[in-house]
């Protein structure tokens, strides 16, 4: 039988207790069954382990942890030099904000390349809680500066000076790439 111009080998009769995708598997190695072949048995535990990284299962088999990502990357300049600050019994943060901006042009670019370009300034909290990073970006980042910061993204609610409770979106960064050539320390 043919199949997108390859030749597709017919294994499902020697192999009726498999699926298809194992069958074909055995096949190939030239394996009798699942228990000889060491293919499929690195197959199984590569699999297993797998399994493992992508989700912890507890004990109780209605709750299911799986993996998931919160990653952020910014590239953008910072509109403030960083404030540290440190409430008792917590660790010190250092904080900055920085500004990204998307561009576009508006209008038919077939019939005016110039076009109009517009421009929307979005600003990021950055809160850094990693202590080497922290006393860095303290010291060397500075209003102007451009940097690739990432990170993670933090909602939190905190109450203001008036007794409001407020929501709060945060960067918490775990690593900075500094991209402009004058950095100096705050001493300098």
């Amino acid at each position: 039988m043919l199949r997108n111009g390859a030749a597709q080998v017919s294994v499902q009769h020697t192999y009726s207790s498999c699926s298809p995708l194992i069958a074909t598997l055995l096949y190939f190695c030239g394996c009798d069954s699942l228990a000889d072949c060491s293919v499929m048995r690195l197959y199984a535990s590569s699999l297993q382990v797998f399994r493992q990284l992508v989700r912890h299962q507890s004990t109780d088999t209605s709750l299911i942890l799986e993996r998931s990502i919160n990653r952020v990357q910014l590239l953008g300049r910072v509109g403030q030099d960083p404030v540290m600050r440190q409430v008792e019994g917590r660790n010190p943060v250092t904080i900055f904000s920085m500004a990204t901006n998307e561009m576009w042009r508006s209008g038919d670019v077939e019939t005016s390349p110039a076009g109009d370009v517009s421009q929307k300034t979005t600003w990021h909290r950055v809160s850094i809680f990693k202590p080497g990073l922290r006393d860095v970006a303290y010291q060397y980042v500075k209003k102007g500066s451009r940097v690739l910061v990432e990170g993670k993204l933090d909602y939190g609610e905190y109450v203001d000076k008036n007794n409001v409770r407020r929501q709060a979106t945060t960067i918490i960064a775990d690593n900075i790439v500094f991209l402009s050539d004058n950095i100096r320390g705050r001493d300098q």
